[in-house]
């Protein structure tokens, strides 16, 4: 099965070996990593181990680490999927951009596209998202995607926003 998404602008494919480097690179960029990393430059090992887990998840459960790609281009401006955080584990959405490409609707639109996979694909009930209270972009897309804010608490003394989107919200907006 193929896990490419396709939108009028945008190719969604799950990363591989091959994009390590370009990845790191964009988890590196001190925009991109304030958020994403909470500031730490990760070395580039880390990123790798991501890559390979992700890949480990595509063939487990069908999701993973998306890499997004402007439609004709071959250069990774963003990434988006679905990875499990904190302890004991949450599956949430995740997206990001390169901060070249911010205020273009590249996130919304790859967050819309896994929220429609994991519903309709997936068989999801829920899907949840969550960042940093100050970082607001990512609040705006995490809204204009739909999703309902759930509760604000503070997770390894971040101050966080988490958000839910059930089944019957994304039924009804569709």
């Amino acid at each position: 099965m193929s896990h490419e998404i396709n939108t009028d602008r945008l190719l969604l494919r799950p990363v591989e070996v091959e994009d390590v480097d370009a990845l790191h690179v964009l988890w590196s960029n001190e925009r991109v990593r304030r958020f994403l990393w909470d500031g730490e430059a990760i070395p580039l090992e880390h990123t790798r181990q991501i890559v390979d887990k992700s890949i480990s998840l595509f063939h487990e459960v069908g999701f993973g680490i998306w890499g997004v790609y402007l439609r004709g281009r071959e250069q990774l401006i963003g990434f988006a999927g679905f990875w499990y955080f904190r302890s004991p584990p949450s599956l949430e959405l995740l997206f990001g951009v390169a901060a070249d490409d911010w205020d273009r609707g590249v996130a919304t639109e790859a967050g819309r596209c896994l929220i429609h996979y994991a519903f309709r694909d997936l068989g999801f009930s829920t899907v949840e998202a969550s960042t940093d209270v100050g970082n607001a972009g990512s609040v705006r897309v995490i809204e204009k995607l739909g999703m309902r804010l759930d509760r604000r608490e503070a997770v390894d003394g971040l101050d966080t926003v988490f958000y839910t989107m059930t089944r019957d919200d994304w039924e009804s907006a569709s």
